[in-house]
């Protein structure tokens, strides 16, 4: 029997990570594929040796029209936003309007869970994986990180478990939900591509909109915005909570976390949990409701809250050397992130800050960085107004830097033993990186030089 998109006059555009294995996955079907990009070859050098071997027709350096109107299905990478004339135009033709994880939803085999949210959804996602993988399950991670999943499928089985990390920019395709689905927080973020606040809510809840009865949204009971996505919906909601106990679902109380399900029943000490920082308590418990309801036993789960580190760039210990606490948290691209960050530590901090601002407020971070930060090193575009800002709220210790190099060196010398220097940005990477693991990668490595020979505890 054929497959629907057999023979399909096929349109992609955008030649990254989802755009390559899409078309990749598409040719062998045999659709009849043309992958449109508006950069030319010589930006695509990598990618275009990705599919240097399919039946596909090139169109780069140009999107064109005429691609548009001849497809018969549009597959939209994430990092073309909804407003490109491309787009436009083939909503005003009545052309299909999909993308990968999409496509990929629609025909996996097996059960899966979706995570989405401002922050924490990647550590929520990963938790979720090893919790089902330390309870015996062959397990499939990705959507929004790791290797797109499209091209896996034939690999997949129905007793398998699947657990996929879900951007706005993702879900605002999305006209289906998974069967499990968790929503971490919501917070303003990506508004310089969002038409509004309500608009990047609205792409966020489309990860539960969809559910259908005997489905399950595992929601975070603390955030009145994330609450609010239960209003209407077909599935069960089950809660996560450090606030209140709740009936079905998780929460924090009495140093313990607690899975409920009519019946509560204790899981382990907060203490116990190897993630720093208040939030990731609240990741944990999102997590262990989450993988409880895809089959992983209370041993499995408890294993991994104990022994789980982390993912790299989210408060990462990248060194402990002369008693100073070198911590990468590179992925806090927003004020909230960087607030959570300065949050998680007890001892004094050496503040990294600074990049391309996503014009978001700013109020509360600054007021936790005057209480919380003994020095700033603050740098690109936005480092010169986020140092007015901090010397207006009070800090004096405020230092501009031409780039991060710069403000790694001043830290180390200026860190004292018990402190922690922390890079935790506020804004994005792409006034001087291609992306946040890019900088935190070159902060690893400018700690590690910098600190080499030196006395190191870790």
């Amino acid at each position: 029997m054929s497959d629907p998109l057999t023979g399909k006059r096929v349109l992609v555009i955008g030649l990254a990570r989802e755009g390559t294995a899409l078309a990749r996955y598409l040719a062998t079907l045999g659709a009849q594929v043309t992958v449109s990009d508006l950069r030319p070859p010589h930006q695509l050098v990598s990618a275009l040796r990705q599919v240097a071997d399919l039946p596909v027709h090139l169109v780069l350096g140009a999107n064109r029209s005429e691609d548009v109107l001849a497809a018969e299905v549009l597959f939209l990478s994430p990092g073309v936003p909804l407003t490109a004339p491309p787009v436009v135009t083939a909503r005003a033709a009545g052309v299909p309007i999909r993308s990968e994880p999409l496509l990929f939803l629609e025909r996996c085999p097996a059960p899966v869970v979706g995570v989405t949210g401002s922050s924490g959804k990647t550590t929520t996602t990963s938790l979720i994986g090893e919790m089902l993988r330390a309870a015996g399950h062959r397990v499939w991670v990705g959507g929004n990180i790791g290797a797109p999943l499209i091209g896996r499928l034939g690999e997949i089985a129905s007793t398998d478990r699947v657990v996929m990390e879900l951007s706005s920019f993702q879900l605002a395709l999305f006209d289906r939900s998974p069967p499990i689905a968790v929503v971490t927080t919501l917070s303003p973020d990506h508004l310089d591509r969002h038409a509004s606040l309500e608009e990047y809510y609205e792409a966020k809840r489309n990860l539960v909109r969809y559910q259908r009865a005997g489905d399950l949204a595992i929601l975070n009971a603390d955030h009145p915005d994330v609450r609010r996505f239960a209003e209407g919906l077909a599935s069960e909601v089950w809660w996560f909570s450090l606030e209140q106990p709740v009936e079905r679902g998780g929460f924090l109380a009495e140093g313990q976390l607690w899975l409920a399900a009519g019946e509560r029943r204790p899981l382990l000490p907060a203490s116990e949990v190897r993630l720093r920082g208040r939030h990731n308590l609240a990741n944990a418990l999102a997590a262990a409701v989450a993988a409880a309801a895809a089959g992983a036993s209370d041993v499995a789960i408890r294993q991994v809250l104990r022994c789980f580190s982390g993912v790299p760039h989210r408060l990462e210990v990248v060194a402990e050397v002369n008693g100073v606490l070198y911590v990468n948290d590179s992925i806090a691209t927003s004020p909230e992130r960087a607030r959570a960050a300065l949050e998680s530590f007890d001892r004094p901090i050496i503040w990294l800050a600074g990049g391309r601002s996503k014009q978001l407020p700013v109020d509360a971070l600054v007021a936790t960085a005057a209480r919380r930060v003994r020095r700033a090193f603050l740098f690109g575009e936005e480092g010169p107004v986020l140092a007015a800002q901090l010397r207006a709220a009070g800090l004096a210790a405020v230092e501009e830097c031409e780039g991060l190099a710069e403000a790694v060196t001043r830290a180390i010398a200026s860190a004292r033993p018990g402190e922690v220097v922390l890079l935790a940005p506020a804004c994005t990477s792409f006034d001087q990186f291609p992306d946040y693991e890019a900088r935190g990668e070159a902060f690893r490595q400018l700690v590690r030089r910098a600190t080499e020979g030196c006395d190191a505890e870790t």
